[in-house]
């Protein structure tokens, strides 16, 4: 693959408003297909902000009505802000895109990045993004004072863990030792160019995340690199880490179209 360049966008104070870094995304993006600049990642913070991709369902959205940014990325819907990494790589593919590939790219670059801090981290299967895993569930603490094979998150399709106190919020699944998702990935791809990418989650309030659920998923929660490894870790010492590990992962990549199987008959 060609070079990748990279873009600092602002960070705190200097953070990016939502709808400004997604004018400028579609900017870059304009100029990617043309081929009037190279393979571009974005990466800043955001302003506070919930966005929705276009999966969400409205029963996943904050309770109270909190102004929801909907957008035309996968996945479901989630939080940006400070404390929090987001990286939009903005590349071409070959056609056919191999979308599934793409995030399995910007994946192994965000579990190198997490590796090189001392944070074990991996994939979940069915579930996109970077994970910390948690206990073996007949490990971990009963919540409410209920089995966890009686968990209501798994049994009561209409139970929702923010009206039942904090032992269900997902920014505490690592006192309750859950699966917790350490960053995010929800991608569009246009014309055979990437849009949108990943969130990591460096030393962000988690607490915003309780106000939603959390990419659709209710039965674990978040976390982030300064939690998990008990002190505090900057946006600042993150930003060449993760560059070098894109680099590496991105344009090392042999990108090949997805396979297309004959039709049947």
């Amino acid at each position: 693959m060609a070079e990748l360049g990279f873009v600092r966008l602002g960070f705190g104070p200097d953070y990016v408003e939502y709808t400004q870094a997604w004018e400028e995304q579609r900017r870059v993006h304009a100029a990617r297909f043309a081929d009037e600049i190279g393979d571009t990642c974005l990466l800043l913070e955001h302003l506070p902000v919930y966005t929705a991709g276009r999966r969400t369902a409205e029963s996943e959205r904050p309770l109270d009505g909190t102004p929801v940014v909907d957008v035309d990325r996968g996945g479901k819907i989630t939080w940006h802000g400070p404390g929090q990494l987001v990286g939009y790589p903005i590349m071409k593919l070959p056609r056919p895109v191999d979308v599934v590939a793409h995030v399995r790219r910007l994946e192994e670059a965000l579990i190198r990045t997490a590796a090189e801090f001392g944070l074990e981290t991996t994939r979940v299967e069915g579930r996109s993004g970077v994970w910390v895993l948690g206990d073996p569930v007949e490990e971990r603490p009963k919540l409410g004072g209920l089995s966890l094979d009686l968990d209501p998150r798994l049994t009561d399709e209409e139970f929702d863990p923010r009206l039942n106190g904090p032992e269900y919020a997902p920014s505490n699944a690592g006192q309750r030792r859950e699966d917790r998702k350490l960053a995010a990935i929800g991608i569009r791809v246009a014309k055979g160019v990437t849009m949108h990418g990943f969130a990591l989650n460096v030393n962000p309030d988690s607490t915003w995340f309780d106000r939603i659920i959390p990419c659709g998923i209710r039965d674990a929660g978040v976390t982030s690199l300064s939690y998990e490894l008990g002190r505090e870790i900057s946006i600042a010492e993150v930003l060449p880490v993760i560059e070098r590990h894109l680099k590496d992962v991105l344009e090392q990549a042999e990108l090949r179209p997805r396979e297309i199987e004959p039709a049947a008959g």
